[in-house]
């Protein structure tokens, strides 16, 4: 898909939203009624914006944000969160191609005492970079909350139906506390689970410790997002990882329809 968009001047690496009346059709051909109800489809994170297809990102899709309404009509725009790759000297309209290569995740880290900075997070860099050298990730990005089934819920909701990540882990939550909440959160949220990757991740810790049988971990589809629980501890999401490692790239095709053959 190719848009027109009216930039504006940023630095290299700020953070901008891109609202409704930048965008266009880029194809002046189109009646101008045509114009007037065009509406951009929700962009994934990792959606990069390019002037040439095949050159490099100008912009990154980070997110997404709400913003209020100032007119008429009075609906609130759900409007993409750009990052600028380089710095954009003046404001001018150009075409881009929308060009999503590679995969996002986003890590949330369930720690009471590390959303308070009580506890330092080693748990959730790990899965992005044990996660980044094993799959060709276009985007990650972490997240630190308490262990509230509320908060979870939301974020669990928002990256994988708004935000549309391609993998969501979380780390932490999962033993048998009145504060772990972790998998039941995730488990009413799915809409197919995944038995196998928490049985190939439960025997894979049980070979390091008998107390492995207490994790109640999960994982599962959300949309078309990949949902996995893991434990809070460095040593622990490690160990889980290499367990369900060699099935991820194949996973992650066939939850978008890849119609090649399993076998082999």
């Amino acid at each position: 898909m190719i848009i027109s968009i009216k930039t504006q001047a940023c630095a290299a690496q700020e953070i901008l939203p891109l609202l409704p009346v930048q965008i266009k059709p880029a194809y002046p051909s189109l009646p101008a009624h045509q114009h007037e109800s065009f509406r951009l489809p929700p962009l994934a994170v990792g959606t990069q914006l390019r002037t040439d297809p095949k050159g490099p990102a100008v912009f990154i899709v980070v997110g997404q944000i709400l913003l209020p309404s100032t007119g008429n009509p009075p609906h609130a725009p759900l409007c993409p969160l750009l990052k600028a790759q380089k710095a954009i000297e003046d404001s001018t309209s150009q075409n881009f191609s929308l060009v999503k290569e590679g995969l996002s995740l986003a890590w949330i880290t369930l720690s009471d005492k590390g959303a308070l900075g009580q506890r330092k997070d080693t748990a959730g860099p790990l899965i992005a970079e044990i996660l980044g050298s094993a799959l060709p990730l276009c985007h990650s990005q972490g997240f630190l909350l308490p262990d509230d089934a509320f908060e979870l819920r939301s974020a669990l909701t928002y990256l994988s139906l708004t935000e549309r990540y391609d993998i969501i882990c979380t780390s932490g939550g999962t033993g048998l506390t009145e504060r772990d909440i972790t998998p039941e959160t995730t488990e009413r949220l799915l809409d197919r689970s995944l038995p196998g990757f928490t049985q190939a991740m439960m025997a894979k810790s049980l070979e390091k410790t008998p107390n492995a049988i207490l994790s109640r971990a999960c994982a599962g589809i959300i949309g078309q997002t990949l949902v996995l629980n893991l434990p809070g501890s460095a040593k622990a999401v490690r160990e889980n990882l290499e367990a369900i490692l060699p099935a991820l790239d194949h996973t992650l095709k066939k939850m978008h329809n890849d119609p090649s053959d399993c076998g082999g």
